[in-house]
């Protein structure tokens, strides 16, 4: 069985193609066809001016017809197309989305923050790590999501708005701050050995950057290093230092900040990085409808003619 998971993120959208795959022991693995990332960033135009302009709309509705055509090449059985931060915040999100479902068939769900957070919660990163206590960080374009797993329980989950495109443009509310770090300071208040789990684009090339071997933590201390090192420099000279792609060097900085707020008032001194993101967590998701057989029971799950 072949799925298919979009995410419509403020800063990029992404295909993610999985084939669900049974081992002879019986064990389900989900194997990886194919990822797209289109840097549409939508964030830029709603954080500005609350609304999707004409030049991004058009581009998100010509990357949905390529989404398309392309689920329809691998013979997708299954798909869930969801948009987040950007997408909830603007005026004519709805109109756009009934464009996009007239020209490629593709049905866009504007999802919550607390949905988005238990999308990267449904990776269930933490039973590798064997821990009891776990905060998920998830830093996106217009949103960070942070979401802690106790005793295989998902105890607390809360979406902020505060992310990276938000932040290059000044469009961060100080109460934000505030509140996100009064959450971390609760979240850490009775927890003796929380560890972290940091997942999206950004800290996934910090995490290479830091050359930490796979399923090995990545040392705060780095992060403050490169911290410094990336507000000392403009977009141009991290581009050219780092061979970063221009859509990556602006938001990085503002991603390191973010982390390092976290992992500074939860007092976690490493995070971990799996390869996770929305898109795996919707193919399980997915993947888990199926198996249930109750695909019927909501309107989440759509499949393609």
């Amino acid at each position: 069985m072949i799925l298919a998971a979009i995410d419509i993120g403020s800063n990029a959208a992404r295909l993610l193609i999985k084939e669900v795959v049974k081992s002879p022991s019986g064990e389900i693995n989900f194997v990886k066809l194919n990822l797209l990332r289109i840097p549409l960033r939508l964030g830029i135009d709603v954080f500005k001016s609350g609304k999707i302009g004409h030049v991004r709309a058009k581009m998100l509705i010509d990357t949905m017809k390529v989404f398309s055509d392309l689920m329809n090449i691998y013979e997708v059985k299954s798909y869930r197309a969801c948009a987040t931060s950007a997408m909830r915040d603007a005026k004519n999100g709805d109109e756009i989305r009934e464009y996009v479902l007239e020209t490629s068939e593709i049905h866009i769900e504007i999802i919550s923050g607390d949905e988005e957070a238990s999308l990267i919660y449904e990776n269930h990163a933490e039973k590798s790590l064997k821990t009891d206590e776990a905060l998920y960080i998830d830093v996106g374009g217009g949103s960070t999501e942070l979401m802690l797993f106790n005793n295989s329980k998902l105890e607390y989950q809360k979406s902020f708005n505060i992310g990276t495109i938000r932040a290059i443009n000044n469009k961060i509310n100080p109460d934000e701050w505030s509140a996100m770090e009064e959450a971390c300071k609760e979240i850490a208040s009775n927890k003796k050995h929380l560890i972290a789990i940091g997942s999206g684009g950004n800290i996934n090339k910090l995490f290479s950057m830091s050359k930490t071997k796979d399923g090995n933590p990545m040392p705060k201390d780095f992060l403050h290093d490169m911290e410094k090192i990336f507000n000392s420099m403009t977009v141009a000279e991290r581009m050219e230092k780092f061979d970063f792609r221009e859509d990556r060097a602006d938001v990085i900085l503002p991603a390191t900040q973010i982390f390092n707020k976290v992992l500074d008032w939860t007092g976690i001194t490493e995070v971990y990085v799996p390869k996770i993101s929305v898109a795996d967590g919707l193919i399980k998701s997915l993947y888990l409808n199926h198996r249930k057989k109750n695909n019927a029971a909501g309107s989440s799950t759509s499949t393609l003619k």
